[in-house]
């Protein structure tokens, strides 16, 4: 650790110089540049694909061996940055808001711990340095580009949690983290004055009991213990209020924890929808996105990075989760086709309470760089103990 602690000025450096130049989506070639500098001198080979910006860094020991991945996301996300920091974003409309700037430098750490010891390693670290992780299945993508090819035999990543306490490390084996899919419904009326509306076919009570509907079948069809969200976040129809429109639109999420209950959901949504709109004369179009799928965490490697956190910084420093989060992660792509899984570290300002700190997503949102040597010492020591003993532990 005292090797990692040493970093935090490098960390710092590289972390803020990612977040003043954000960049959205699949293709982040300024932050790609600054991770290829900071680690110029380092011993790593070099992958890049032709569908994303991202790179794969692959550190050779001095023996061949298990192979091990470490993933950093690198984009950002859409919104206005509101911090007030001294390093806030250059770039209008585009923030630092789920600490993937500060993944990137924790990963560049760990790169930097491992090279170091690269004379006692027997295997391969492969560093994933992927954008696109904000909905654009930048994972999926470099996966379908070969760059992780031959597959690794397991896979680990790390998240920042700013309102989580500080240098608490946190997960779970099975799902940790929910499918997430975009709902669309269009529902189809006819239109006329608003003043005779038995003249028309109002869409609008129509998409408003079909929202009431789905909230009733959610709870009274699906188990408590495998849980549904579906949330309907966005209702348009019409601009006047003197005139009935012909189409509402609804727009919304729908997340489960298992691939069952996610067939399912599309099934009944289907037939829940179009029943309730042809009882009402109308019709209804139901389109579903695909997006993330379930985050699964193998329970041996939830094991493996319980005990690297344990022997860095005792037990103290770890916190099972009881339950998964309805978020999502395209991670996930990653752990469809090795085992792994995914941790949180909490990065809330030491001292401070944090339940008042502002979550992720949130263009308040800071977290506090002090607890980036722990992410990178972490980083570098699972993949030590998995390229040493495999998942045992």
């Amino acid at each position: 650790m005292t090797e990692a602690q040493a970093l935090l000025p490098q960390l710092s450096a590289l972390r803020r110089a990612i977040h003043r130049e954000p960049e959205l989506g699949l293709f982040t070639p300024k932050t790609m540049a600054k991770v290829r500098e900071a680690l110029a001198d380092l011993p790593l080979e070099w992958r890049q694909g032709s569908s994303t910006s991202g790179q794969v860094a692959i550190l050779r020991g001095h023996r061949p061996g298990r192979r091990v991945l470490l993933r950093g996301d690198m984009d950002a996300l859409p919104l206005q940055e509101e911090t007030g920091l001294a390093f806030a974003s250059q770039t209008a409309g585009a923030m630092h808001a789920c600490g993937h700037d500060s993944h990137a430098a924790m990963l560049a750490g760990a790169a930097r711990l491992l090279c170091a010891g690269r004379d006692t390693l027997c295997g391969e670290v492969l560093f994933m340095f992927q954008p696109g992780e904000e909905g654009y299945h930048g994972a999926r993508f470099m996966l379908e580009d070969g760059l992780l090819d031959p597959l690794p035999d397991a896979a680990f990543a790390l998240h920042m949690m700013p309102n989580a306490p500080h240098g608490r490390f946190s997960g779970r084996a099975g799902p940790l983290l929910a499918s997430s899919d975009k709902l669309t419904i269009l529902v189809h009326g006819a239109g006329g004055h608003a003043s005779m509306p038995h003249h028309a076919v109002d869409p609008v009570p129509i998409a408003c009991e079909i929202v009431c509907a789905l909230q009733a079948m959610v709870t009274r069809q699906f188990p408590v213990f495998d849980p549904v969200v579906v949330t309907i976040a966005e209702i348009k129809c019409g601009n006047n209020d003197n005139v009935i429109a012909p189409m509402a639109r609804l727009h919304g999420t729908i997340r489960t924890l298992s691939a069952e209950n996610r067939r399912i959901i599309v099934e009944r949504i289907t037939t829940l929808a179009s029943h309730i709109a042809c009882a009402h004369r109308a019709s209804a179009e139901i389109s579903i996105e695909a997006g993330f799928p379930v985050t699964l965490c193998d329970a041996e490697a939830v094991g493996t990075g319980k005990a690297a956190v344990t022997s860095l910084f005792g037990d103290d420093a770890w916190h099972p989760m009881d339950a998964p989060v309805m978020g999502a992660e395209d991670f996930s792509y990653v752990l469809q086709k090795v085992p792994g899984a995914m941790f949180f570290l909490g990065a809330a300002e030491a001292g401070t309470d944090w339940r008042s700190c502002c979550g992720l997503h949130s263009n308040h949102m800071v977290l506090d760089e002090n607890v980036m040597p722990m992410g990178a010492a972490w980083l570098a020591e699972v993949a030590h103990r998995f390229l040493e003993r495999g998942f045992a532990t």
